[in-house]
């Protein structure tokens, strides 16, 4: 009996591929996945482990349990030009020498060390599962619309990769016009844990204002100044909105000289990074999401968990969960005239109606992201059968 084969049997022994530091203070998207799924795995007794590069700013220990999950850190030589190709032996080596412990490799993000598992899983009878989680890869990487001699060489070697997890609808017709086989690639979207975000009771509040939040880097890619400038238009004739923007990053400064030059006042709060931001979420009334591109956002996840109807560009990810009028309010990424109008709209709807809108979002978000069911679709990716077809109600429409 093969080894594929055998997995069928039992859960499948899994590795976990990631090329940050983990576990990161301020972790991006990939990391605080694999955290969540990896302790998911364990305490529904499959077998998960962890593995990174040993970088400077994370855990140097070569071997450590995080939430009970193994973590391995491989150590290798920070010189320039030299670096990289060192980390992919010495990933290599791990990956043979290990090759007994894991039956699924899953790469968590489509840069180099998707590539060596790529090579490696065929030889060694592994199944490789390679997400792909942000527009970088789509963009700028071996997976680009025209990319570089070097990066066509990593595409042929990337689509020896026996499956694709597409974390959003956009990104599976990305991949598929990029010359992933359509059968390889699988539509789940991140995860989140419904029972930890949204599962307390909603602060009762015994005033009529009405709370926006923003929860995330504050970078570029988020387009907060368009924002800011929507909020400005809105305050005259809506004084009950109140935005709160949580999260740090190089624009702080920038959106606080901003907002006090559009005269905010108090109409806007900057919290900084917050460890723990379900207070926030649980006295907020509306998320708010105006990126101009995602893959598909934590944030937009945890939000809609906690019950708050969404204001959200209509981009990647957003599109998948959002429902126009029924959970929450679209508009075009980047056009200020249509954000303004979707904050006039969501200011105009009464508490009820916002309740209602809330309860949507979140029973939305545990149909399609529980934790339950991504990890019942990544076990049929890991079996080597097809996942799920997606669930009914998310959109139709890829760009």
């Amino acid at each position: 009996m093969t080894a594929r084969r055998q997995v069928r049997d039992r859960a499948a022994r899994v590795l976990m591929v990631l090329d940050g530091p983990y576990p990161s203070d301020r972790g991006g998207g990939a990391e605080a996945q694999v955290g969540l799924l990896s302790a998911a795995m364990r305490t529904r007794g499959q077998a998960v482990t962890v593995v990174t590069p040993m970088t400077i700013g994370g855990p140097m220990a070569p071997v450590s349990r995080v939430a009970g999950v193994p973590v391995c850190r491989l150590r290798y030589p920070r010189i320039r030009w030299l670096g990289g190709p060192c980390l992919w032996l010495v990933l290599a080596m791990f990956l043979h020498a290990r090759r007994r412990h894991y039956d699924v490799w899953h790469v968590h993000v489509a840069r180099s060390l998707a590539t060596v598992c790529a090579l490696l899983g065929p030889l060694l009878g592994k199944r490789v599962v390679i997400k792909v989680s942000g527009s970088w890869d789509l963009e700028q990487g071996a997976l680009a619309a025209d990319p570089s001699l070097s990066g066509r060489i990593v595409r042929r070697c990337l689509r020896r990769a026996d499956a694709w997890q597409a974390i959003s609808r956009r990104i599976a017709a990305t991949l598929a016009r990029r010359g992933m086989p359509g059968e390889r690639i699988a539509e789940i979207p991140n995860a989140v844990d419904s029972d930890a975000t949204g599962a307390g009771p909603r602060h009762v509040r015994d005033d009529d204002r009405i709370r926006l939040v923003f929860v995330g880097r504050l970078v570029e890619e988020k387009d907060l100044p368009t924002l800011l400038r929507a909020f400005s238009d809105v305050v005259a004739t809506a004084p009950r909105l109140q935005l709160t923007i949580v999260g740090s990053g190089p624009l702080e400064d920038a959106l606080i000289a901003l907002a006090d030059e559009l005269a905010l006042g108090a109409r806007v709060s900057f919290t900084g990074h917050l460890d723990e931001v379900r207070p926030v979420l649980a006295n907020a009334d509306i998320g708010v999401l105006p990126s101009r591109f995602e893959g598909l956002s934590n944030s937009l996840l945890e939000c809609m968990a906690a019950r708050l109807p969404m204001i959200a560009s209509r981009i990647s990810g957003n599109e998948d969960f959002v429902r126009h009028g029924e959970n929450g309010w679209l508009f075009e990424p980047g056009d200020r005239a249509g954000l303004t109008a979707v904050l006039r709209a969501a200011a105009a709807t009464d508490a009820a109606t916002r309740a209602a809108m809330g309860a949507s979002a979140r029973e939305t978000v545990i149909r399609q992201a529980g934790v339950d069911a991504v990890l019942r679709r990544l076990r049929s990716v890991y079996e080597g059968r097809q996942a799920d077809a997606p669930v009914p109600g998310a959109i139709e429409r890829s760009h």
